[in-house]
């Protein structure tokens, strides 16, 4: 990348649109220089001189800039910001924080997602946490004040507490259950040989 260029998508330089599109490897989108979304890390950045070739390494078109001319359906949009928050759910995920990655608003992003998958980012954020920390109680002996923040939830009270909500049992309880389970499933495994 020329410094010129660099310059160009920190400027968001209208008059570079069409010369080359940039993309993000750490949000598979790509641009146009003039895209207004926060400025990249120089090394996740990778140019194309067509939209084409872009679309062709498997990225996909940003919302906000529209660098093919079309805008990019909302279930492919919706799927983009889910995958990155499957892989990355033990971060802290703002909806202000999903949107600016996936280069659109967050009233919009809330209002798409919602029709898209049924639930709010927000929720979907913390079903993904639960599921994490449910498999991580039952298949590891780590503290419980270990899991919460592994699974992106580091306020103990409050891990405990959604962790109740969404499952009818606190962290404890639940590995407690799920080792009794385990335990029975043993030895009336041993009683059937």
């Amino acid at each position: 990348m020329t410094e010129e260029k660099w310059r160009a998508i920190v400027a968001n330089d209208a008059s570079a649109d069409g010369r080359f599109f940039y993309a993000v490897k750490t949000t598979g989108i790509f641009c146009r220089p003039s895209c207004k979304s926060k400025p990249p890390k120089p090394g996740n950045v990778v140019l194309f001189g067509k939209a084409e070739e872009a679309l062709a390494a498997r990225f996909r078109p940003c919302k906000r800039c529209k660098p093919t001319g079309r805008r990019l359906p909302d279930e492919e949009w919706i799927s983009l910001v889910t995958e990155y928050i499957d892989s990355h759910y033990e971060e802290s995920l703002t909806l202000d924080a999903l949107a600016e990655m996936s280069h659109g608003s967050p009233y919009h992003l809330h209002r798409t997602f919602k029709k898209v998958k049924g639930v709010t980012p927000v929720e979907y954020v913390q079903r993904r946490r639960i599921e994490r920390a449910r498999e991580l109680l039952a298949g590891t002996d780590r503290a419980v004040n270990e899991i919460g923040p592994a699974v992106g939830l580091p306020n103990l009270p409050y891990f405990i507490t959604l962790f109740k909500k969404r499952t009818g049992l606190t962290p404890a309880a639940y590995r407690e259950r799920h080792a009794s389970r385990q335990s029975k499933e043993v030895s009336n495994y041993g009683e059937s040989n």
